[in-house]
């Protein structure tokens, strides 16, 4: 039950009802007049379509509801659960905000939102690159037992709309943090990048409990920030302004768009609204340098960050509604990112700080991700935590959240105790992380202690992240009852998966 909108986006090539153009930050941005919307929208309050000049660019992005199915009263605010706006950068690493100690970049609306809410610093994705990392969030369950382990298989899955093998989708049998939400009542939309499921299977957001999705199915093709089409739920979505080499829809703007119409569009129920934004995942495309144009960077540094001070901005655009609508008081606010940087930069802007390693790899510059949550009277002000919890338990706090009952066998726990500013020990369990390419790596963390395996068969590394937070000093020699522990922790973590066999067969690694 509840309000279902079909999306209509019609673009026209037309120049009547264009209303002035406005500046963002340098670029000229189009901003048009809804002929028609159910839903009281107006294309005014957001940017949805971009130039790379102001000459004699005439694409009209307009979004509109086409038809309200159903309509269900709002819940009493007593017993309203409280909206979810899940904001996801892709490949930024936690040292890109200023909130984090960046000095180059400018992300204002981030760090007010961590100013206004808690910024935790050691809070880690579900795994070190996309795929699988959205894969924990989506399902609750870490890398040795959800279902996509990787992003790409050589022994399953289907052809990728790019044309490449080994793409593994969603069953119906996996059940999402989306479902859980909507289960419970909730609205539920995504915009970005999806990557957990091609067309025509049961892996795309819709058929993942999802009502509404806008965006890229497959990551190959999030790549490119013009796109010549997106999905809009089950349908390709042509984007016109695109074709022929034209580059005037940048895809980041219409998923902004898409968002600030689903909180418009559901203002009067519970919602849930994930937001896995691309930026700032190569290649770097902007349509304009901003602030940084005159920079003595790198044209790709300056790049870089244009699109997160950029996507910053459109942060701030959806906080400033939440506001508008009155929402704020009931609506929790996350920020965060799907992995550690891949540092391009790193001597310009030290993406990952002094952490070791990066994007792909098990150490923590890997897997640790920054994260904010914002909630007015419930989450902690100006609180910085260095509670460690990771991707799995999103579905479990989501749950809590909206009063709905978690699924059993999770590997997450709700956190929502820690969100809230509470006491919860969470140092005493194990996380657990495993990825497959040329090697079989494994990561553990436990306590103070974060172990390392380079590859089956090999020895654990070990690491006092306390004393040595840049995992410089193996110390596992020196600590045998910690690396006991772990090994045999390490028995039972996982279940074998048939499209990420170890060592190209599978291997019996204990059963969940």
């Amino acid at each position: 039950m509840g309000v279902s909108a079909v999306m209509l986006f019609t673009i026209q090539n037309r120049a009547h009802d264009i209303y002035p153009m406005r500046k963002r930050g340098g670029a000229s941005v189009i901003v048009t007049h809804s002929l028609a919307s159910a839903s009281g929208y107006d294309c005014r309050q957001a940017p949805l379509a971009t130039t790379s000049t102001r000459e004699n660019s005439m694409f009209r992005l307009s979004i509109v509801a086409a038809s309200l199915v159903a309509l269900v009263p709002a819940l009493a605010p007593a017993s309203a659960p409280p909206n979810i706006i899940y904001i996801m950068a892709d490949d930024l690493g936690p040292h890109d905000l200023g909130c984090y100690g960046q000095q180059l970049i400018k992300t204002p609306h981030i760090d007010r939102l961590a100013t206004e809410g808690t910024r935790f610093t050691q809070v880690y994705a579900g795994a070190s690159v996309c795929a699988p990392s959205r894969s924990v969030l989506m399902t609750g369950l870490h890398t040795g037992h959800t279902r996509v382990r990787g992003n790409m298989s050589k022994f399953g899955g289907v052809i990728g709309e790019s044309g490449e093998k080994g793409r593994v989708p969603l069953r119906n049998e996996d059940l999402t943090v989306a479902e859980v939400l909507k289960q419970a009542g909730y609205a539920t939309g995504i915009t970005g990048k999806w990557g957990l499921g091609e067309a025509q299977t049961n892996g795309i957001p819709n058929l993942q409990g999802f009502d509404q999705w806008f965006g890229y199915l497959n990551q190959n093709t999030a790549h490119s920030y013009f796109p010549k089409a997106l999905w809009l739920n089950k349908e390709p979505f042509d984007l016109p302004g695109n074709s022929d080499g034209k580059r005037q829809q940048y895809s980041h703007d219409l998923f902004t768009g898409f968002a600030l119409h689903f909180i418009r569009a559901h203002r009067d129920r519970p919602f849930f609204l994930y937001v896995p934004f691309t930026i700032p995942h190569g290649a770097w495309e902007v349509p304009d340098l901003g602030i940084y144009a005159d920079h003595d960077w790198p044209k790709g540094a300056r790049e870089y960050a244009a699109m997160v001070t950029r996507m910053d901005d459109d942060v701030g655009r959806i906080l400033t509604l939440v506001d508008e609508l009155k929402l704020l008081d009931n609506t929790i606010v996350f920020f965060c990112s799907d992995n550690g940087g891949p540092a391009p930069f790193g001597e310009t802007f030290h993406t990952n700080g002094a952490l070791r390693g990066k994007k792909g790899q098990a150490y923590e510059g890997g897997l640790r991700v920054p994260m904010i949550a914002r909630w007015p009277a419930h989450v902690p002000v100006g609180k910085v935590s260095d509670a460690p919890w990771y991707f799995a338990d999103i579905l479990p706090t989501f749950a809590e959240l909206a009063g709905a009952k978690a699924p059993e066998h999770l590997d997450g726990i709700s956190v929502l105790p820690t969100l809230l500013g509470k006491e919860q020990n969470l140092a005493d369990r194990f996380l657990y992380w495993e990825q497959t390419g040329g090697r079989f790596d494994q990561a553990v963390r436990w306590r103070n202690w974060k172990a390392v395996r380079l590859g089956r068969g090999n020895p654990l590394e070990l690491y006092d992240l306390k004393a040595d937070p840049s995992e410089t000093k193996d110390v596992a020699a020196a600590n045998f009852s910690v690396i006991r522990e772990i090994e045999n922790y390490l028995k039972t973590a996982r279940t074998d998966s048939e499209e990420w066999p170890v060592d190209g067969k599978l291997v019996s690694g204990g059963t969940k």
